[in-house]
């Protein structure tokens, strides 16, 4: 069992006998294992599961058919649904983002909004300002055309603006 000082009153959850915080609102239907943790506001529905060390904390959300597990943590105001799952030591926290992440779907690859300031293009990851200054080099590595390239160039502007 994990020694941890809640500030806040807990019980025990019916399903899996993990701690949750009176604070904390988890549905009948979640499963939170005995070493799991749910405190905070945060809010567990649906068919979710909370496993192993993991802790949901702060005004997280999870919900749909989720699974977090092993060491992982769910935290500040980040929202996990569907079939995700959130496993290993990984860390989902919310406040990073001003608005929702972007996706847009380029002619050859998609570019996300990945992280706060960051740009996921194919499997590249890089700072606006990293790919504002090397996309044509990189687009040519990478085989696109000039036209590409341009479509790109204007992709790229076009997250960085929304993204900011």
């Amino acid at each position: 069992m994990i020694t941890f000082l809640l500030l806040e009153e807990q019980h025990q959850h019916k399903n899996g006998g993990g701690w949750v915080a009176n604070t904390a609102i988890v549905e009948d239907s979640v499963f939170v294992g005995p070493d799991a943790l749910v405190f905070g506001d945060a809010r567990v529905y649906g068919d979710a599961w909370v496993c192993g060390d993991a802790w949901v904390c702060g005004n997280a959300r999870v919900s749909g058919n989720t699974q977090v597990r092993g060491n992982a943590q769910v935290c500040g105001n980040a929202q996990v649904s569907g079939k995700a799952w959130v496993s290993g030591n990984a860390w989902v926290c919310g406040d990073a983002w001003k608005k929702s992440p972007l996706y847009i779907q380029g002619s050859r690859h998609a570019i996300t909004n990945c992280s706060f300031g960051s740009l996921s293009i194919g499997c590249k990851i890089m700072t606006f300002s990293e790919w504002e200054k090397q996309y044509k080099a990189i687009g040519k590595e990478q085989n696109y055309s000039a036209a590409q390239i341009k479509e790109y160039g204007a992709l790229i502007a076009l997250a960085v603006k929304i993204g900011k």
